[in-house]
């Protein structure tokens, strides 16, 4: 199987984040880090990747990650779903 990812905006983040599937993902490149948003059944987990070292957050919706993520994202985030 093969992955495949599309570019999405700001604006669509909250949308796909609602209705992630497990087996899915969100990525942010940032110049600093790399953030990947995943859901298990029951939370959202968050890795924020700086120079190959990984901290994990996890939140329990949608609202608390876009809430978290807003300091994380800046004009310059490219932002992926697959």
């Amino acid at each position: 199987m093969m992955f495949q990812e599309r570019a999405i905006t700001r604006e669509s983040l909250e949308k796909i984040l609602r209705v992630l599937d497990s087996d899915e993902g969100v990525r942010i490149d940032n110049e600093l880090n790399r953030i990947f948003v995943n859901k298990t059944s029951k939370k959202y987990c968050i890795d924020i990747s700086i120079n190959n070292k990984d901290e994990f957050i996890y939140k329990n919706s949608a609202n608390e990650v876009m809430y978290f993520l807003k300091d994380h994202l800046n004009e310059s985030s490219k932002i992926f779903a697959y």
